[in-house]
């Protein structure tokens, strides 16, 4: 699982409730950049992506994904976001269709967590 967010309060303790809720292995992304990095050199079920964050957006994230569908295979993208119903029509066109409302609840991942389908 990835966890790409600008706002450190928000990146850990969204780390923590994954770890909570029995991901260890959780990898984190300061910014787009650093979620592209991670993105291309490791695999992953899960992406908690934050659309307004410094250097690549979340768009840019997702639009990378397209350009590179080898790393989008067998991955589910939700968007971290306080705006979401502003950003649906351009998510829908991106074909990310799971949002979860900031501040994000912890039984909110774990509801995500159960639609995602892992094989790693």
């Amino acid at each position: 699982m990835l966890v790409a967010e600008d706002f450190e309060p928000v990146r850990t303790l969204t780390a923590r409730m994954l770890n909570k809720l029995g991901h260890p292995d959780v990898d984190v992304a300061e910014d787009g950049q650093e979620a592209v990095d991670a993105l291309a050199a490791k695999h992953y079920d899960l992406l908690l992506l934050d659309l307004s964050m410094p250097r690549l957006s979340g768009v840019d994230v997702v639009r990378w994904l397209h350009a590179h569908p080898d790393r989008l295979a067998g991955l589910t993208i939700a968007v971290l976001s306080a705006s979401a119903h502003a950003e649906r029509p351009m998510l829908n066109e991106l074909g990310v269709t799971l949002v979860l409302p900031k501040p994000v609840r912890i039984q909110q991942l774990a509801d995500l967590i159960e639609q995602v389908p892992t094989d790693h």
